[in-house]
Order: structure tokens, then C-alpha cells, then sequence
């Protein structure tokens, strides 16, 4: 029996599952909708597609290096019980390690990359059938450079770090340093690189910001303007501290920041280093988890 691409937007409308695992069903059925629907039910994909709404706020990050080339995966799960398995962790660690070397564009294109045969997606579908639970790759960077990575509290916070330099990437002191500040950007959470990479508008907003506080500070509300701009601009000093990660205070030697570290490890090692930017990736960040009100549900159910 032959399907149109009609049949396969039904079947996906009627059972909530992927386009191509509609067509893989339809065509295993010989275009037979109702027999479509239960293959589907058979392998699992109808119920995880109805859990692939659940919030998948869990989970881990997983960075991944090899020659001149780096990748970080955040991957989700719904509880930490199944993030610390070990199947999550290798699943994880593959997705890591096929964007480093597939290079898709996007998560549908990392979803469609093989890996002994199998898709990311059939790998994914394979581990919910063995979990029940619903699995999201949410987000990966690919960096090119000289990259030093870091995992912070097993997965937690994952961090990339490039550096422009005349060094091998496997130079041990170059890698005890790149180490240093992966963990400086995973502990500081830095938001810009350095001064000129914050956006004019993000500067501006933070002047207009400032320039309103003193307004409604009375010890500073007669101040002339000129008076009020130099006040502003060293408060602006201070954002940078703060925000830029070659300004920030290096956290194993408040003495110094960053940048003068990574200078100072350039003339012991009479080589060039500049850091070229940096990749930050915490947890379901940003994901609104679930809150379970126990009390009420309980209430509810009395009712």
C-alpha cells in the first residue's frame, strides 16, 4: 500500500513521534495507518513522544578535545538519578565527541550524524527506551584553536578556553594554565572576553544606569555633569573588573588578573599567548524546572 507525505504528517500528528519515524512506519507497514501507530507503540516512540514535553532541566555538560579541536554538549535529562548513570555519561561523551569531528550545523544535523551505523537521534531513542525518561540534546559549541577544557562538579558547568599561541596544545605548562582559567570562567562566570568585546549598547545602558542611581543618591544629585561622568567612568572601571574576564582578579592570585597571568606565563615559557574567547556552559541554565506542590496536589486529590 503506498502513503503520501499526508499519510506521514497524520501518523505524526496522531502520535506525536518524529517525520522519520513516521516514514520508517508507514513504510514497514506498507502505508497501514492504525498498524503504523501500534509499530510505533511497539518500539517506544509513541510514549517518548508524549514525555518529550516533560522539563528536562538535568542532566550534564560534557567537553571533549583532540588535536586542535574542542566541543562542548549540554544534554538533559528530567532527574540527577539518571544523569549519573553511566549510559547517560556515554551517550553524553559521544554526542561530544561526533560534534568535534562531524561538525553539524545545528542540533537537527548532529541528530542526523552516524556513529557505528546509528544516528545521534536512534542513539538517543535507544537510551530513552532503556530510561523512560525524556532526553534532550539542548545546545553544543565546536571550537578550532588551541583549546583547554574543563568539567566543574561532574558536569555541572563544562568550560572551553582558546588561546592564540606559538605552543603545542599539549604543552604541559601551556595546559596547566589553560586549565587555570577554564576554572577562573567556570567560578567567575565572566561575560565578556575582554573591554572591547562588551557591546556599545550594553556600555551605554550601564552608563544610563549609573548616571540615574546618582540622581536619586541626594549627595550626588547637584553634582555638575562633567563632575557626574568622571564618577561614572570609574564606576565603569569596575563593571569591567568584573564582567571581563582578562580584567577579573585571578582567583589563585588576587594580586594580579587574568590577563597579567597570562602574560606572566607567556615570559616564562618565552612564548605568545593570548586567550581568544571562551565557551560557558552551566546546567539548565535558563530552563524554568518543575515545582512540585506536594501539598496541594494532595489536597486536590481529597477534594
Amino acid at each position: 500500500m503506498a502513503f503520501t507525505a499526508k499519510d506521514v504528517q497524520a501518523l505524526r500528528e496522531k502520535t506525536g513521534c518524529g517525520m522519520m519515524d513516521c516514514k520508517k512506519a508507514l513504510t514497514e507497514t506498507d502505508g497501514d495507518m492504525d498498524a503504523a501507530a501500534d509499530y510505533l507503540r511497539e518500539k517506544g516512540l509513541a510514549s517518548q513522544a508524549k514525555k518529550a514535553s516533560r522539563i528536562a532541566a538535568e542532566g550534564t555538560v560534557c567537553a571533549y578535545t583532540k588535536g586542535n579541536i574542542g566541543a562542548i554538549v549540554e544534554l538533559n535529562s528530567e532527574t540527577d538519578f539518571v544523569a549519573n548513570g553511566d549510559g547517560f555519561k556515554a551517550l553524553a561523551a559521544d554526542v561530544a565527541a561526533i560534534v568535534a569531528e562531524q561538525n553539524p550545523a545545528d542540533v537537527d544535523a548532529l541528530l542526523a550524524c552516524k556513529k557505528d551505523g546509528k544516528t545521534v537521534e536512534e542513539m538517543v531513542q535507544e537510551l530513552f527506551l532503556a530510561i523512560r525518561e525524556n532526553i534532550k540534546i539542548r545546545r553544543f559549541e565546536r571550537v578550532e584553536g588551541k583549546v583547554v577544557s574543563y568539567v566543574h562538579a561532574g558536569g555541572k558547568i563544562g568550560v572551553l578556553v582558546n588561546f592564540e599561541t606559538s605552543l603545542d596544545a599539549d604543552n604541559a605548562d601551556f595546559v596547566t594554565m589553560g586549565k587555570n582559567i577554564a576554572m577562573q570562567v567556570a567560578a567567575m562566570n565572566p561575560s565578556y572576553l575582554d573591554e572591547a568585546s562588551v557591546p556599545a549598547e550594553v556600555l551605554a545602558k550601564e552608563k544610563e544606569i549609573l548616571i540615574a542611581q546618582m540622581k536619586e543618591d541626594p549627595k550626588m544629585a547637584n553634582k555638575p555633569e562633567a563632575v557626574l561622568g568622571k564618577i561614572v567612568d570609574g564606576k565603569i572601571g569596575k563593571y569591567y573588573k568584573e564582567n571581563c574576564l582578562v580584567e577579573q582578579a585571578f582567583v589563585m592570585d588576587g594580586d594580579i588578573n587574568v590577563g597579567k597571568y597570562v602574560a606572566n606565563t607567556a615570559k616564562e615559557l618565552g612564548a605568545d599567548i593570548k586567550i581568544a574567547s571562551f565557551v560557558r556552559f552551566e546546567k539548565g541554565e535558563g530552563i524554568e524546572k518543575r515545582v512540585d506542590d506536594f501539598a496541594a496536589e494532595v489536597a486536590g486529590m481529597v477534594k
